[in-house]
Protein backbone atom coordinates (compact mmCIF):
# COMPACT_ATOMS: atom_id res chain seq x y z
CA UNK A 1 0.00 0.00 0.00
CA UNK A 2 1.70 3.41 -1.13
CA UNK A 3 1.57 6.18 1.32
CA UNK A 4 -0.99 9.47 0.23
CA UNK A 5 0.95 11.92 0.50
CA UNK A 6 4.76 12.02 -0.78
CA UNK A 7 5.72 15.65 1.24
CA UNK A 8 4.43 16.63 4.27
CA UNK A 9 4.73 19.85 6.74
CA UNK A 10 4.45 18.43 10.63
CA UNK A 11 3.91 21.00 12.94
CA UNK A 12 4.69 19.76 16.65
CA UNK A 13 3.95 22.70 19.56
CA UNK A 14 6.85 22.60 22.09
CA UNK A 15 4.34 21.22 24.46
CA UNK A 16 5.06 18.01 22.67
CA UNK A 17 8.55 17.52 23.72
CA UNK A 18 8.06 17.96 27.36
CA UNK A 19 6.07 14.32 27.89
CA UNK A 20 4.90 14.29 31.31
CA UNK A 21 6.83 16.85 32.43
CA UNK A 22 5.26 20.46 33.81
CA UNK A 23 8.15 21.91 31.50
CA UNK A 24 11.27 21.26 29.14
CA UNK A 25 12.20 18.76 26.91
CA UNK A 26 11.51 14.81 27.49
CA UNK A 27 14.23 12.62 25.85
CA UNK A 28 11.62 9.78 26.00
CA UNK A 29 9.34 11.75 24.49
CA UNK A 30 11.61 13.41 22.01
CA UNK A 31 13.08 9.80 20.72
CA UNK A 32 9.47 8.45 20.49
CA UNK A 33 8.33 11.32 17.78
CA UNK A 34 12.01 10.57 15.89
CA UNK A 35 10.93 7.37 15.86
CA UNK A 36 7.58 7.89 14.24
CA UNK A 37 9.02 10.26 11.86
CA UNK A 38 11.45 7.67 11.11
CA UNK A 39 9.50 4.60 10.48
CA UNK A 40 7.27 7.53 7.64
CA UNK A 41 10.56 9.00 6.11
CA UNK A 42 11.21 5.08 5.30
CA UNK A 43 8.21 4.81 3.48
CA UNK A 44 9.56 7.94 0.74
CA UNK A 45 7.60 10.23 2.36
CA UNK A 46 9.62 13.93 2.52
CA UNK A 47 9.05 15.17 5.61
CA UNK A 48 9.48 18.97 7.08
CA UNK A 49 8.72 19.78 10.48
CA UNK A 50 7.92 23.29 12.24
CA UNK A 51 8.42 23.11 15.95
CA UNK A 52 7.23 25.83 18.74
CA UNK A 53 9.01 26.49 22.01
CA UNK A 54 5.97 26.85 23.90
CA UNK A 55 7.87 24.54 26.62
CA UNK A 56 10.73 27.11 27.42
CA UNK A 57 9.15 30.21 26.46
CA UNK A 58 5.97 31.83 25.53
CA UNK A 59 6.72 35.18 24.17
CA UNK A 60 2.80 36.20 24.12
CA UNK A 61 2.90 34.90 27.93
CA UNK A 62 5.76 37.01 28.51
CA UNK A 63 4.50 40.43 26.94
CA UNK A 64 1.29 40.56 29.29
CA UNK A 65 3.33 40.57 32.14
CA UNK A 66 4.95 44.24 30.47
CA UNK A 67 7.81 42.57 28.31
CA UNK A 68 7.97 44.01 25.38
CA UNK A 69 6.45 42.00 22.61
CA UNK A 70 9.15 42.02 19.90
CA UNK A 71 11.82 41.06 22.67
CA UNK A 72 10.08 38.60 23.80
CA UNK A 73 9.00 37.43 20.77
CA UNK A 74 12.56 36.80 19.56
CA UNK A 75 13.59 34.56 22.48
CA UNK A 76 10.25 32.51 22.13
CA UNK A 77 12.35 32.41 18.37
CA UNK A 78 15.32 31.30 20.21
CA UNK A 79 13.73 28.71 22.66
CA UNK A 80 12.59 26.69 19.61
CA UNK A 81 15.96 26.78 17.82
CA UNK A 82 16.82 24.55 21.30
CA UNK A 83 13.91 22.11 20.77
CA UNK A 84 15.14 21.71 17.04
CA UNK A 85 18.38 20.82 17.89
CA UNK A 86 16.68 18.01 20.86
CA UNK A 87 14.86 16.86 17.78
CA UNK A 88 17.67 16.84 15.46
CA UNK A 89 19.70 14.99 18.13
CA UNK A 90 16.99 12.52 18.66
CA UNK A 91 16.37 12.01 14.77
CA UNK A 92 20.28 11.50 14.46
CA UNK A 93 20.27 8.65 17.18
CA UNK A 94 18.49 6.72 14.98
CA UNK A 95 20.52 7.14 12.01
CA UNK A 96 18.13 9.76 10.33
CA UNK A 97 19.83 12.09 8.90
CA UNK A 98 18.26 15.99 10.12
CA UNK A 99 19.02 19.80 8.85
CA UNK A 100 17.97 22.04 11.45
CA UNK A 101 17.02 25.67 8.77
CA UNK A 102 16.60 28.44 11.27
CA UNK A 103 14.86 31.78 10.03
CA UNK A 104 17.63 33.72 12.42
CA UNK A 105 21.28 33.15 11.38
CA UNK A 106 22.96 31.05 13.80
CA UNK A 107 25.65 29.38 11.76
CA UNK A 108 27.28 27.50 14.00
CA UNK A 109 24.39 25.42 15.13
CA UNK A 110 22.02 25.66 12.09
CA UNK A 111 21.22 26.38 8.62
CA UNK A 112 20.55 30.22 7.40
CA UNK A 113 16.64 29.17 5.68
CA UNK A 114 17.22 29.34 1.68
CA UNK A 115 14.23 28.12 0.07
CA UNK A 116 16.09 26.17 -2.50
CA UNK A 117 18.19 24.54 -0.23
CA UNK A 118 15.24 23.24 1.93
CA UNK A 119 13.63 22.18 -0.56
CA UNK A 120 16.93 19.96 -1.94
CA UNK A 121 17.57 18.69 1.52
CA UNK A 122 14.01 17.08 1.19
CA UNK A 123 14.58 15.57 -2.23
CA UNK A 124 17.73 13.97 -0.91
CA UNK A 125 15.59 12.30 1.68
CA UNK A 126 16.91 14.46 4.76
CA UNK A 127 14.56 15.65 7.31
CA UNK A 128 14.40 19.51 7.69
CA UNK A 129 13.07 20.75 11.18
CA UNK A 130 12.61 24.29 10.76
CA UNK A 131 13.45 26.59 13.99
CA UNK A 132 13.52 30.55 14.73
CA UNK A 133 9.25 30.29 13.47
CA UNK A 134 9.46 33.00 10.53
CA UNK A 135 11.80 35.32 11.96
CA UNK A 136 9.71 38.16 12.53
CA UNK A 137 7.93 39.00 16.09
CA UNK A 138 3.76 39.18 16.05
CA UNK A 139 3.65 36.19 13.82
CA UNK A 140 3.25 32.37 15.43
CA UNK A 141 4.65 29.34 14.67
CA UNK A 142 1.25 27.77 13.06
CA UNK A 143 1.39 30.70 10.62
CA UNK A 144 5.68 30.28 10.33
CA UNK A 145 3.75 26.20 9.56
CA UNK A 146 1.85 27.51 6.83
CA UNK A 147 4.11 29.74 5.53
CA UNK A 148 7.09 27.26 5.13
CA UNK A 149 4.16 24.25 3.53
CA UNK A 150 3.32 26.86 1.06
CA UNK A 151 7.26 27.53 0.54
CA UNK A 152 8.09 23.30 0.47
CA UNK A 153 5.08 22.83 -1.55
CA UNK A 154 4.05 20.21 0.99
CA UNK A 155 0.91 18.17 0.33
CA UNK A 156 -0.79 18.71 3.40
CA UNK A 157 -0.07 20.18 7.31
CA UNK A 158 -0.30 17.45 9.81
CA UNK A 159 -0.73 19.32 13.07
CA UNK A 160 -0.11 16.55 16.14
CA UNK A 161 -1.77 17.71 19.48
CA UNK A 162 -3.02 16.47 22.61
CA UNK A 163 -6.18 15.95 21.70
CA UNK A 164 -7.67 13.39 18.89
CA UNK A 165 -9.28 16.07 16.48
CA UNK A 166 -11.34 19.32 16.35
CA UNK A 167 -13.98 19.47 18.96
CA UNK A 168 -16.75 21.14 19.33
CA UNK A 169 -15.27 22.35 22.35
CA UNK A 170 -12.58 21.47 24.46
CA UNK A 171 -13.04 18.04 25.29
CA UNK A 172 -10.86 18.00 28.34
CA UNK A 173 -13.14 20.35 30.06
CA UNK A 174 -16.31 19.39 28.21
CA UNK A 175 -16.44 15.48 28.35
CA UNK A 176 -19.71 15.75 25.62
CA UNK A 177 -18.37 17.90 22.74
CA UNK A 178 -18.21 15.96 19.71
CA UNK A 179 -15.72 15.42 17.49
CA UNK A 180 -15.29 17.01 13.84
CA UNK A 181 -14.59 14.41 11.28
CA UNK A 182 -14.14 17.20 8.95
CA UNK A 183 -14.53 20.96 8.84
CA UNK A 184 -13.98 23.88 6.51
CA UNK A 185 -11.65 26.29 7.20
CA UNK A 186 -14.40 29.47 7.60
CA UNK A 187 -15.90 27.05 10.29
CA UNK A 188 -12.56 26.79 12.40
CA UNK A 189 -12.78 30.80 11.98
CA UNK A 190 -15.72 31.64 12.57
CA UNK A 191 -16.56 29.20 15.47
CA UNK A 192 -13.14 30.42 17.18
CA UNK A 193 -11.75 26.95 17.49
CA UNK A 194 -8.02 26.63 18.68
CA UNK A 195 -6.67 24.67 16.00
CA UNK A 196 -4.02 27.38 14.51
CA UNK A 197 -4.68 31.16 14.96
CA UNK A 198 -6.22 33.08 12.15
CA UNK A 199 -3.53 34.20 10.12
CA UNK A 200 -2.42 31.00 9.54
CA UNK A 201 -5.73 28.91 8.92
CA UNK A 202 -6.81 32.01 6.32
CA UNK A 203 -2.89 31.49 4.56
CA UNK A 204 -3.60 28.16 4.10
CA UNK A 205 -7.49 28.49 3.08
CA UNK A 206 -6.06 31.35 0.32
CA UNK A 207 -3.42 28.68 -1.17
CA UNK A 208 -6.17 25.58 -0.32
CA UNK A 209 -3.96 23.07 1.50
CA UNK A 210 -5.37 21.10 3.89
CA UNK A 211 -4.80 20.32 7.21
CA UNK A 212 -4.90 17.36 9.54
CA UNK A 213 -5.41 17.48 13.61
CA UNK A 214 -4.37 14.34 15.03
CA UNK A 215 -3.07 12.83 18.47
CA UNK A 216 0.59 12.72 18.09
CA UNK A 217 1.11 10.73 21.37
CA UNK A 218 -0.94 7.28 20.25
CA UNK A 219 1.69 5.04 18.09
CA UNK A 220 1.59 4.82 14.76
CA UNK A 221 -1.08 7.63 14.40
CA UNK A 222 1.31 9.85 11.99
CA UNK A 223 1.99 6.91 9.74
CA UNK A 224 -1.92 6.03 9.50
CA UNK A 225 -2.24 9.69 8.67
CA UNK A 226 0.29 9.21 5.64
CA UNK A 227 -1.38 5.93 4.56
CA UNK A 228 -4.50 8.22 4.21
CA UNK A 229 -6.34 6.36 7.20
CA UNK A 230 -9.49 8.38 8.72
CA UNK A 231 -7.35 9.89 11.76
CA UNK A 232 -8.54 13.24 13.76
CA UNK A 233 -10.01 16.05 11.79
CA UNK A 234 -9.51 17.46 8.53
CA UNK A 235 -9.69 21.03 7.45
CA UNK A 236 -10.53 22.16 4.04
CA UNK A 237 -12.59 23.62 1.96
Amino acid sequence: MQPRYTRVLLKLSGEALMGDQPFGIDPATATQIAHEVGEIQQLGVQIAIVIGGGNLFRGLAASTRGMDRATADYMGMLATVINALALQDALEQINVITRVVSAIEMRAVAEPFIRRRAVRHLEKGRVVVFAAGTGNPYFTTDTAAALRAMEMRAEVILKGTKVDGIYTADPLLHPGAERYETISYLQVIERSLKVMDSTAITLCMDNKLPIIVFRLRDAGNLRRVIMGEPVGTTVRA
